[in-house]
């Protein structure tokens, strides 16, 4: 069957064939072929240039399963540091307010605001609260890549080393390349707060924040990381917003658009926006309150950016650059830099200037009174002044209750933090003083009638030997009245109603008056030879003004807490007590007011009001005065050389009265006129009322009166 199967050759085939040795597995064989092409390799390379071959292999082998390696360790390093301070990050909202102190407003008479201090911060905004303009001008001025990198940049941090690197300077210096979310880490401090036990001062603490090292960076770049996982993009841009320092002591955009314009950071126009975020690389420099020009062409940077980046159209681009911002009425105005100086001074420092809250204060300060009194001095400076003088020149203005409505310390107006010789100057006062030794003899009963003797004079001063006083013009006028002896500034007339009714009582006079410093007792007290400051001075008159009460001239009206109705502290100056009798007072502003009709201050006299006051010359000419009022306000005008160099033809009634004049001209404009509360002497032979009749302790008086008018020299 086998052979009719498959044909006899097979049959044949198959039972010659050999038997298969015992242990086969009955599958057949593979071709010897097919196994000597498996077995056979590749063929090497030898000699030398095999052997390099190989050892590069390995070499890159071993360097590829480092690399791998490290990186790994590197990633774990870096993750683990990145969580640690993730966990040790605050609450997005404790971000915000970054100030070590407060902020203090201050406030005129009416409650609008002319000067800021301390660390200002208008509250807290966001990334979607703010201007469009302005969330866009920072992205673009600082980070364009802000939202697309995950905290740290290394095309800017490379691009910033070529940059330094080709302009000579180290590669860690100049540009940073730093990212916003890098540059709110530094404004952080990378999460390190403020320690007076460890630094010595803010100064040197925020000095060590902003320092920059290897080191530094790579703390810098971890913190960064960290607050990319805790804090969305616009939570870290919002906290930069809040943070960041623009000028003028504003922290945080909100506190930099009042500052600056006035206005909620949400209503930033494109140029004034661009204004903010151009201050951001130099704030103190580029501040528009400093240099407003500078600013407004870094503003033009800033919107080409914007421009450039699709932010804004070229139309508006254009727009914007036609119409560049400026400052607001109040920031261009900068009032009473002098006098928010003072307020400042006087105030507790715990509520001033180491505040660590915000505070408002009310002041006394009069916006309108400020503007005259500093326009006044830059025009007769102008004017009158030789051009390149150095001297100087102050003005206080107050009400009679001691209210300070202007104070300019110097020449230089719209400044702070400079000497304010209004307050800080003790100059001897010259003839200013005189007022004093008549409202002692007022006060004792003397009549401006009575009569004096103008004629030589040397007293013996123990330990300085023979003192003779001369008048200014170094001439004797006899007999003259008491009126006559102030409205001409008369020297020997003075020292001797000094000496007559008793030294230690006209110093005790001045001193219930106001002025506080040190008087000396020598009969040179009378001719002003002590030294007081221009606003004690002031303050002074102030009271022969309001009819012989003593005043404390005070600039603080209220202080509170921001938010809080109630104040924590109120005035503490003003109306004091009586010094002299009213009558006392009235007759000295008669014979004040004749010194503007018919004495040495006639060039100080207005044209539409009547006006009392006095001129004040020290020796050599070393400082001028005139102190005066009108029945509103008291001003006070001094004159001289910071180094006491002598002036050159100055005297009291010549440029300190002409800017008194023109400071009271523009302060009385648009009042009306009111009459001084003078009394005005009656002489004896004109009485027509008996006498009536009087008691013992009366006569006892009387005597001691006749006795000191015969030292005068003789009465009516």
């Amino acid at each position: 069957m086998a052979e009719k199967r498959y044909g006899a050759a097979s049959a044949k085939k198959t039972s010659g064939s050999k038997p298969r040795k015992s242990g086969g597995s009955g599958t057949p064989r593979k071709p010897a072929g097919r196994k000597r092409a498996r077995t056979k390799s590749r063929p090497k390379r030898k000699g030398l240039f095999g052997l390099i071959q190989t050892l590069l292999i390995w070499i890159y082998k071993l360097i590829w399963r480092l690399t791998v390696r490290v990186s790994i360790l590197a990633a774990l390093v870096l993750g683990a540091a990145v969580l640690v301070e993730y966990a040790s990050l605050p609450d997005y909202n404790q971000l915000l307010d970054g100030r070590a102190k407060g902020s203090v407003t201050l406030r005129d008479r009416n409650g609008e605001i002319f000067a800021w201090r301390g660390d200002q911060y208008g509250g807290a905004v966001t990334a979607q609260s703010v201007s469009p303009y302005l969330k866009n001008a920072v992205i673009a001025t600082e980070d364009k890549r802000f939202y697309s990198h995950v905290g740290v940049s290394p095309r800017g941090i490379a691009s910033a080393v070529r940059i330094n690197l080709s302009e000579g300077r180290g590669p860690l210096s100049g540009h940073g390349g730093s990212t916003i979310t890098q540059q709110t880490a530094k404004l952080l401090c990378l999460g390190v707060e403020y320690d007076a036990s460890v630094w010595k001062n803010e100064a040197e603490y925020v000095a060590d924040c902003r320092r920059s090292s290897l080191a530094r960076k790579a703390k810098e770049a971890v913190f960064a990381l960290a607050m990319e996982v805790k804090f969305t993009k616009d939570q870290i841009l919002s906290i930069y917003l809040n943070r960041a320092y623009m000028g003028g002591g504003a922290y945080g955009a909100e506190a930099a658009s009042q500052r600056y314009f006035a206005k909620p950071a949400s209503d930033l126009t494109a140029p004034e926006a661009a204004i903010l975020a151009g201050l951001l690389t130099a704030p103190s420099t580029l501040a528009p309150t400093a240099n407003i020009e500078r600013s407004q062409a870094r503003a033009a940077t800033v919107l080409r950016l914007m421009r450039e980046q699709g932010y804004i159209s070229v139309q508006e681009e254009r727009t914007a650059q036609a119409n560049p911002a400026t400052l607001s009425d109040v920031a261009e105005a900068r009032a009473g830099g002098y006098f928010a100086d003072w307020v400042m001074a006087s105030g507790p420092e715990f509520f001033t200037s180491k505040t660590t809250e915000d505070i408002d204060i009310r002041t006394t300060l009069d916006q309108r009174i400020q503007a005259a009194a500093e326009g006044a001095m830059k025009q007769v400076f102008s004017d009158k002044v030789k051009e390149g003088s150095k001297a100087q020149a102050a003005i206080v203005v107050m009400s009679s209750d001691g209210a300070v409505r202007a104070m300019v310390g110097g020449r230089k107006t719209n400044v702070s933090g400079l000497f304010n010789r209004a307050t800080q100057a003790k100059r001897q006062t010259g003839s200013a003083f005189k007022p004093f030794v008549y409202a002692t003899a007022m006060e004792l009963g003397y009549s401006p009638l009575d009569t004096v003797v103008d004629e030589p004079l040397c007293l013996n001063i123990p330990g300085s030997g023979e003192w003779c006083p001369k008048n200014y013009t170094n001439e004797f006028y006899g007999r003259v009245t008491l009126v006559d002896a102030l409205k001409q500034s008369l020297n020997i007339p003075a020292v001797k109603v000094s000496e007559s009714v008793g030294r230690k009582l006209v110093q005790r006079v001045a001193t219930d008056f106001g002025i506080d410093s040190e008087l000396i007792d020598t009969p040179a007290l009378a001719l002003g030879a002590s030294e007081s400051t221009l606003l004690e001075m002031t303050g002074a008159y102030a009271g022969i003004l309001n009819g012989g009460s003593s005043v404390s001239p005070y600039g603080l009206v209220e202080l509170r807490r921001k938010g809080d109705p109630n104040p924590m502290m109120e005035a503490t100056g003003g109306i004091g007590e009586r010094v002299i009798r009213e009558e006392a007072a009235h007759s000295l502003v008669y014979m004040m007011e004749k010194v503007l009709t018919e004495g040495s201050g006639r060039r100080a006299q207005l044209p539409d009001r009547p006006a009392a006051g006095k001129t004040g010359t020290t020796q050599a000419a070393r400082d001028a005065w005139f102190i005066g009022f009108t029945a509103d306000y008291v001003a006070g005008v001094w004159m001289g050389y910071d180094d006491n160099t002598p002036l050159r033809g100055v005297t009291g009634g010549g440029l300190p009265a002409e800017i008194w004049r023109e400071t009271m001209i523009r302060v009385h404009e648009g009042l009306p006129v009111n009459q001084l509360p003078k009394l005005e002497p009656v002489p004896q032979r004109q009485q027509q009322a008996p006498a009536p009749e009087q008691t013992e302790p009366q006569r006892r008086e009387n005597v001691l009166q006749q006795v000191l008018r015969d030292l005068l020299g003789g009465g009516n």
